[in-house]
């Protein structure tokens, strides 16, 4: 059996998710959203599968492989632009029609079974579907990965406060750090390398991958993304100017081919006193 997975381009809705690293390999719930497809695909008995994506795909390639992480045989094919699915059809088979189509090809713009909870539709939609997610998302292939308490799930490794408070539901992604005090949930994400200072609050939120909350800031109905600041309610956009509030540990590389050129998110390696911060609150703890 064989299967064609036709990876998104830009989606205005949500365009800062891609200013970074393309959709399909964002970081949700500590896993691209090819991983969980072809995870998914190899469990449902699939043994080929072709990846279409708009070029450059060198991402999509790195993550990818040939498919043998997966038992899967996997070829990428880089197009102009991203195809429909009845032009992908035409192209690459001699069958026709939209019904041919959904049978045999997903564009993978939601998790897999999961064509009800949009991703990149909005920023609120993203996070109602990662939320609906979470219950579902230790696929066979993941490791390190267990509920703690009912609604609750950490990853291995992380380094969580005794006094830290979590409130189902909510996800903790590996290398993640939380403070004494800290309070995660309900409703919160920490992708991996996110770093919560005592007293910090995330609840209805989602916090990036090595992004930064400061001591007792307190982050509600937000996705947050290094300095930038998303109100998934509102479609507001803020950029914290204080790298002790919120700020990215890693310096951003440049945006994506194709993307709209932002400013640099300011690395909190470079901010002074980060690193004398991050030291003290370890020796605190």
């Amino acid at each position: 059996m064989k299967r064609c997975l036709i990876l998104p381009s830009h989606r205005q809705g949500v365009r800062l998710l891609a200013e970074v690293v393309p959709l399909s390999s964002v970081q949700l719930l500590g896993q691209s959203l090819i991983e969980y497809w072809l995870s998914h695909l190899a469990n449902s008995g699939i043994k080929e599968v072709l990846v279409l994506v708009e070029s450059p795909g060198s991402r999509a390639r790195r993550v990818i492989g040939d498919g043998a992480r997966w038992g899967l045989k996997v070829e990428v094919f880089e197009e102009p632009s991203e195809l429909r699915p009845e032009q992908a059809l035409a192209k690459f088979t001699d069958k026709g029609g939209l019904d041919e189509a959904q049978s045999w090809m997903s564009v993978v713009d939601h998790f897999p079974e999961q064509p009800k909870h949009p991703l990149f539709t909005s920023y609120a939609d993203c996070f109602a579907a990662l939320m609906e997610w979470i219950p579902r998302a230790k696929m066979p292939d993941r490791v390190g990965l267990r509920e703690v308490q009912p609604g609750v799930w950490v990853n291995l490794p992380c380094h969580l406060s005794r006094r830290a408070r979590l409130k189902p539901p909510c996800w903790v992604g590996r290398h993640v750090f939380a403070g004494a005090d800290a309070v995660i949930g309900p409703d919160a994400v920490l992708e991996e390398g996110a770093f919560i200072e005592a007293q910090a609050e995330v609840s209805r939120s989602w916090v990036g991958p090595d992004t930064l909350v400061g001591h007792g800031t307190r982050l509600m109905n937000s996705i947050a993304i290094g300095s930038r600041l998303i109100n998934y309610q509102t479609e507001s956009l803020a950029v914290v100017p204080d790298p002790f509030v919120l700020c990215s540990l890693r310096k951003t590389p440049a945006p994506v081919h194709g993307t709209r050129e932002t400013a640099p998110i300011p690395a909190a390696s470079e901010q002074p006193g980060w690193l004398w911060k991050v030291l003290l609150l370890h020796k605190e703890r």
